[in-house]
C-alpha cells in the first residue's frame, strides 16, 4: 500500500479470502492467545483490532481496525482501517471542534458587524486564522502519518502473516 499518494489520513483496504468466516476469526483467536510481545490483537466478534505495545509504541504508532464479513460459505471480505491512536485521535477531533466553533461564532458576530455597518476587519482576521490552523490541524497529521509508516507496514505484514497461517 502506497501511503504517499492517499490524502485521506485514514487509509482503508478491502481484501477477499478464501477461507470462512468461523475459520479466519479462530486464526486471530489463537495467534491472540499466544500472547505476542510486540502486538496487542483483541477481537470482539466480527471485529479485530491490532496495534503496536510495549516500548515501540508512540505517539504516532497507528492501529489496524478489521472487519470480517462473510461473502459466503467459504469466502470473507476483510475491511481493513488504519488510523492513529484513539487518545490522539480524540485530540485532534476535540480541537476540530474548538476551531469550527470559533469560527462559526465568528461568521455571526462578523455577520452582526456588517448589518450594523462596523468594521469586522478583526473578525476576518480570525476567520482567515481558523482556517489556517483547519490547513495546519491536517499537515501535522499527515507528518503524523508518515512517522508511523514503518509501523503500519508491519501491522499490515503481521495481518498478512496471520491470515496466511
Amino acid at each position: 500500500m502506497d501511503t504517499n499518494k492517499e490524502i485521506r489520513l485514514r487509509l482503508r483496504f478491502y481484501r477477499d479470502v478464501a477461507i470462512s468466516l468461523d475459520d479466519l476469526s479462530n486464526k486471530f483467536a489463537t495467534y491472540a492467545k499466544t500472547k505476542p510481545t510486540d502486538y496487542g490483537i483483541k477481537t470482539r466478534g466480527n471485529h479485530i483490532y491490532l496495534n503496536i505495545k510495549g516500548a515501540r509504541k508512540s505517539y504516532y504508532s497507528p492501529d489496524l481496525h478489521l472487519e470480517l464479513e462473510a461473502k459466503n460459505e467459504n469466502e470473507t471480505r476483510i475491511r481493513g482501517l488504519f488510523g492513529p491512536d484513539p487518545t490522539l485521535w480524540t485530540l485532534f477531533m476535540f480541537l476540530h471542534f474548538v476551531i469550527a466553533g470559533i469560527f462559526l461564532i465568528f461568521c455571526g458576530i462578523a455577520y452582526s458587524h456588517s448589518v450594523l455597518n462596523q468594521s469586522f476587519t478583526f473578525d476576518l482576521g480570525v476567520l482567515s486564522a481558523m482556517v489556517i490552523c483547519w490547513f495546519l490541524l491536517y499537515f501535522i497529521a499527515k507528518q503524523i502519518r508518515n512517522k508511523g509508516n514503518d509501523q503500519m507496514h508491519e501491522l499490515e505484514k503481521l495481518f498478512l502473516e496471520i491470515i496466511e497461517s
